[in-house]
């Protein structure tokens, strides 16, 4: 990888209880390369901005997930290439759903993470939304 992650871990030894699998870090160092801010992405398409059928976490997160994935790859880089990602959710009962899910597309990356639980998102049949940040190599 070509980012120095501080202090790699893995959710499964933070929180045994809730049964999560995510590669993160408390800190990743970034050297040159371009930034690549994306927007809060929910579970809706990309090309149609159609919120998808789904009310269930797993799905959703999916959806959201493949989107940032196809951003950052849109913007020339890797999911490697993933440095933070901010996870909003509108109910505590779906965390574990949701950071399994996440986990599928953060395996081996360690990015640092921060989760909040807020009252809503911008249409009330959204569960989760998710930002993130890429640095791209030069």
């Amino acid at each position: 990888m070509e980012h120095h992650r501080i202090r790699p871990f893995n959710t499964r030894d933070t929180y045994p209880e809730q049964k999560l699998d995510n590669d993160l870090a408390q800190g990743v160092v970034t050297r040159g390369g371009r930034i690549v801010w994306l927007r809060g992405q929910c579970p809706q398409e990309l090309d149609t901005a159609e919120n998808i059928a789904s009310h269930d976490p797993v799905e959703q997160t999916h959806r959201v997930m493949q989107n940032i994935r196809q951003l950052i790859e849109e913007a020339g880089g890797r999911m490697e290439h993933l440095v933070k990602v901010v996870v909003y959710i509108t109910d505590v009962r779906h965390r574990e759903a949701v950071y399994r899910t996440m986990g599928e597309y953060i395996k081996g990356v360690h990015p640092v993470s921060t989760g909040l639980v807020v009252q809503a998102l911008a249409r009330p049949e959204w569960l989760v939304e998710i930002d993130g940040t890429a640095v791209i190599p030069d």
